[in-house]
């Protein structure tokens, strides 16, 4: 790969997008960045306090300039946050700037992975599992939309995806 493009990754929670985010990064030799991390410390505050504080949509509106703002750098490999394909704008700045992977995974899995986690707003609820099947049903076909390579994740280890991601984006070229 002659050129370092952008690398954005999406997916719901628990995809493990900031694990094979981080992994990539690495064996490409380019920088890493968690947008939801970059929101964080820009806010100097947790996600879910600024979910508490501002709520969901002041959430998504800070995020919607961080990932503007993020995907106009180069030799980047991104981390978003699972509900940034919600934004049109965001969308179609991923798009735009960068190669999108779209790391897929089961509702199961995802609880499996997110159900001990008390870091996500969303989930701090009665019944995340439904909770995660009502989100799987708005965020999936966006995710879809947009993705240039999807990846199912479920099984896999963070460095067999990351192996995957780069040999199908060498097809890409």
């Amino acid at each position: 790969m002659a050129e370092k493009r952008n690398i954005f990754l999406i997916g719901p929670m628990g995809a493990g997008k900031s694990t094979i985010g981080r992994q990539l990064a690495q064996m490409l030799n380019m920088d890493f960045l968690d947008s939801d991390a970059v929101i964080e410390e820009r806010a100097g505050a947790d996600i879910d306090w600024i979910f508490d504080l501002e709520g969901e949509s002041g959430f998504r509106k800070r995020e919607e300039k961080i990932i503007n703002e993020l995907t106009q750098s180069q030799g980047l490999v991104l981390s978003t946050g699972g509900g940034t394909v919600v934004s049109k704008d965001s969308r179609n700045a991923l798009s735009a700037r960068g190669i999108v992977v779209y790391l897929e995974t089961s509702v199961d899995k995802q609880f499996e992975r997110t159900q001990r986690d008390k870091r996500r707003p969303l989930l701090q609820t009665e019944d995340p599992y439904q909770v995660l099947v009502e989100l799987a049903k708005v965020r999936n076909p966006l995710y879809e939309e947009i993705a240039d390579i999807t990846i199912q994740t479920n099984d896999q280890t963070a460095k067999v995806v990351a192996t995957q991601i780069i040999e199908m984006m060498d097809n890409l070229q």
